[in-house]
């Protein structure tokens, strides 16, 4: 019995306070893993979607993603040769994903799981990691001379150089794209307490801001995207 009555406050509380848990004595905060789940199954259901109407004559949605796509490759291609062809699949799902959820943030009720530098950090390291993994595959022990300079006398001060140079590669794209949407949100909430009282001021100061950020969300994910490419090409090219 007292168990079942210490329940019900404790259910009570998990219901009032979703966004947060309480592990060990800290107080996690849930909200943006669950709007990354979010948007994982949206992502999900379009592609099932998409998947199951496939058609010779595409719909809209289909010609739309086809588009996308498309042109990624292009841009790729163009700029790796064709050598970057292997890596579509994972540079356009890398800008897909960090696209879809910085548009969450413009959905109300909802936020950007980007606006969290977990969700950057993240995505930050996985590109850190695997465009190493390229250039140890590619090179092997010789990648070590991305790191060492022209010449064996500039070794002792290329090498920390470097290491500090890659190790900032990711801390620098997390911080960018969460700097960027955490901004952005922060505004349209301050914009929306502006006109709490006044529905006309809400239409007239957050309305026109929707238009320029989903632009900067659309860039942010697109810079993300480059950078990724410009890490990976690096990693396969000859060490000058």
């Amino acid at each position: 019995m007292a168990a079942s009555g210490l329940a019900h406050p404790l259910l009570l509380s998990t219901v009032l306070h979703m966004d947060q848990i309480s592990v060990g004595g800290m107080t996690i905060d849930t909200k943006y893993v669950f709007f990354t789940w979010l948007g994982m199954a949206i992502l999900l259901a379009a592609g099932l979607f998409l998947r199951r109407n496939l058609s010779m004559v595409p719909g809209r949605v289909q010609l739309f993603f086809e588009a996308l796509v498309d042109g990624l490759e292009t841009f790729i291609v163009n700029n790796m040769g064709e050598k970057g062809r292997r890596f579509v699949p994972l540079l356009a799902a890398i800008f897909i994903y960090v696209l879809t959820m910085n548009l969450l943030g413009l959905v109300p009720g909802c936020d950007a799981p980007t606006a969290n530098l977990n969700t950057t950090i993240s995505v930050a390291l996985c590109v850190f990691i695997y465009y190493n993994y390229i250039g140890l595959r590619t090179w092997g022990a010789g990648y070590i001379h991305h790191f060492t300079g022209s010449t064996k006398a500039l070794i002792p001060l290329m090498f920390p150089i470097e290491i500090i140079s890659h190790l900032a590669r990711p801390l620098s794209m997390s911080l960018r794209l969460f700097g960027n949407i955490f901004g952005e949100e922060m505004t349209l909430i301050i914009f929306f307490g502006f006109g709490t009282s006044l529905y006309v001021g809400v239409l007239i100061g957050t309305v026109p801001l929707y238009f320029l950020f989903l632009l900067g969300k659309v860039l942010q994910a697109f810079i993300l995207f480059i950078l990724s490419m410009i890490y990976i090409q690096g990693a396969m090219e000859h060490a000058h």
